[in-house]
């Protein structure tokens, strides 16, 4: 069964980061909300606070398959200002584990010169940052074990597209027509 932690710092994007969530949990991953903050609760950009189910510190790298980035000002800035979870994104890269972000998220994994010669998005608003990248207009992105989507319209997408690396494409489409998504 696969591992998916899925990060938050004060600011996250509430409709990104609880829309994968709740996707991967329906197909039966397991999908831990983790706090950056040092706090079991965080507040989102449009102030809904989340309970966290763990600290990063609470966290077995070991066991994670994909380390997931959600968006939202200030919380993208936060979370690429958190050292510790940049140290496990550079070190899941480097060993071709997955990594995603989403909306202004996949500017991270630009600054950090991974998507060079990539395909990848983002928000309109932060694709200068995706350094070296083939910036694509797509709701998501696959390249290898990196994948980006731009934003809060695009979160079911982004979820699927997880689930799909995960789980596969059977699993993947069999959790499109239980929410009914036709894009």
């Amino acid at each position: 069964m696969s591992r998916a932690a899925i990060f938050f710092a004060t600011g996250f994007e509430e409709i990104e980061a609880l829309t994968v969530v709740d996707i991967l949990r329906r197909a039966g991953i397991t999908a831990d909300m983790v706090s950056v903050t040092g706090e079991r609760a965080v507040t989102g950009s449009h102030k809904i606070t989340v309970r966290m189910d763990k600290l990063f510190d609470e966290v077995d790298f070991n066991e994670t398959d994909i380390i997931i980035l959600p968006g939202g000002m200030p919380g993208t800035t936060n979370l690429e200002a958190y050292e510790p979870l940049m140290d496990q994104v550079d070190d899941f890269y480097r060993n071709g584990k997955y990594i995603a972000a989403i909306c202004a998220a996949p500017s991270i994994f630009g600054h950090r010169g991974m998507l060079k010669g990539r395909k990848a998005c983002s928000n309109p608003g932060f694709e200068s940052h995706l350094e070296g990248a083939d910036v694509k207009q797509e709701k998501a992105v696959v390249d290898g074990h990196v994948i980006t989507s731009r934003g809060m319209g695009t979160a079911i997408a982004f979820g699927l597209a997880i689930l799909e690396q995960l789980s596969g494409t059977d699993a993947a489409m069999q959790m499109r027509a239980k929410l009914v998504y036709n894009d």
